[in-house]
């Protein structure tokens, strides 16, 4: 009975009589002016998006917490989604471009913490291209023309006249060290150290090779050369072979003393010491890459009174060949070897240009140190011009 009561309660109702509750979905103001341009000092692929920000970020409604960005094929779409920024934010760098030079287009959307977005804004278009230089690194630029017309400079002074480089007393010592050799009869020792042929020490080591080789030639003397590499082997069989063509003596030349030990570093230190002690070299030059076994090879040397010059380019072996090697080649003087002993004008030019590039370089470290000490003094304008010149150089 009381069922049939409740149906026939029911049935007397009207929809308007029924209790309903609705949920009212409230979207965001969409953002506005959006444009798309390539994105400027770059290599190309990159696209900038710029907008204003919706009406709801950070006032109106006060609900947007990000954007979402989308690209599009054309201004009809459809879009497809590339990438999201936080409220507060008016761009967005879409680097996913494929092509450069082709045309995109971008509409941006507000979207609030319940997932609710705002209508598209308007349409933007814009493509991606490469520049061919930054414009932010003017400093750069004026420095690299700076730096090269040093060189240019020096390079042109050195064709007119004889640019005085000092004295470098390893390298001046070669001649005395091989004619020593020849006096007492006994061979000369080259060893390039354990580096490989795109050392740049290495390769300093080959160029003092060939004015060493050279020399060996003129005086008849034979060089030893034991070598890690076999590339670097080969490298100093033409080499050797070259210096004895120059001196008028090619067939002097024995290519089984330039020959190949081992690449095991301290087996290729035991065999080096082997032949110091068989051989009883009168000359041993260490010139090139070296570790741990420098000092092993330096003392077997010393040992045997032979008179050594050495020549690296690592720090913290220096003091081992200082203190047991006659002469020792620091670093540039290594690089500088070519120059040298070629007196080519071009590379004592290109020498005197990188002095003159060092000495504006420490002169503007200088400068700026009392700048900033002057400026920490708060003397004067002189704060102001050091922020001056840390923004100069920091640029880029």
């Amino acid at each position: 009975m009381n069922v049939l009561l409740a149906i026939l309660f029911l049935m007397q109702q009207t929809p308007d009589s029924l209790s309903t509750d609705t949920v009212e979905i409230v979207r965001p103001a969409p953002p506005t002016d959006v444009i798309a341009m390539d994105t400027p000092n770059d290599v190309g692929g990159s696209v900038s998006v710029q907008w204003e920000i919706s009406e709801d970020d950070g006032k109106g409604l006060n609900n947007v917490i990000l954007y979402n960005v989308f690209r599009g094929q054309s201004e009809e779409g459809p879009f497809d989604y590339i990438g999201t920024v936080g409220a507060g934010r008016t761009s967005y760098d879409d680097q996913t471009v494929e092509k450069d030079k082709v045309t995109y287009y971008y509409i941006v959307k507000a979207q609030t913490k319940e997932g609710v977005e705002s209508e598209a804004s308007n349409v933007a278009s814009g493509k991606a291209a490469p520049q061919w230089f930054h414009h932010g690194r003017w400093n750069i630029l004026i420095l690299g023309i700076l730096f090269a017309l040093f060189f240019a400079f020096y390079i042109r002074m050195a064709k007119g006249k004889e640019l005085f480089i000092r004295k470098i007393a390893g390298l001046d010592a070669v001649e005395e060290a091989v004619g020593r050799s020849t006096e007492m009869g006994k061979p000369v020792l080259f060893c390039p150290g354990i580096g490989y042929l795109y050392d740049i020490a290495t390769i300093a080591a080959l160029t003092i090779l060939g004015r060493v080789a050279k020399k060996t030639a003129e005086y008849e003397t034979r060089i030893i050369m034991p070598n890690y590499d076999p590339v670097v082997m080969s490298a100093a069989q033409e080499i050797v072979k070259q210096s004895y063509t120059e001196a008028g003596r090619p067939d002097d030349f024995n290519e089984k003393d330039i020959f190949y030990l081992t690449q095991d570093q301290f087996g290729f230190a035991a065999g080096v010491d082997g032949i110091m002690l068989r051989e009883k070299p009168g000359a041993i030059f260490l010139q090139g890459v070296f570790y741990a076994e420098a000092l092993i090879l330096a003392e077997t040397g010393h040992s045997v009174g032979a008179i050594q010059i050495a020549g690296t380019d690592r720090v913290t072996l220096l003091p081992f060949f200082i203190s047991a090697c006659d002469y020792t080649l620091i670093g540039e003087e290594m690089f500088a070897a070519s120059s040298y002993l070629s007196r080519d004008p071009v590379m004592l030019g290109s020498i005197k240009g990188s002095d003159a590039a060092k000495v504006a370089i420490i002169s503007v470290i200088l400068v700026g140190a009392i700048l900033g000490i002057l400026g920490g003094l708060n003397i004067g304008p002189f704060g102001t011009w050091f922020q001056s010149l840390v923004n100069w150089f920091g640029r880029g």
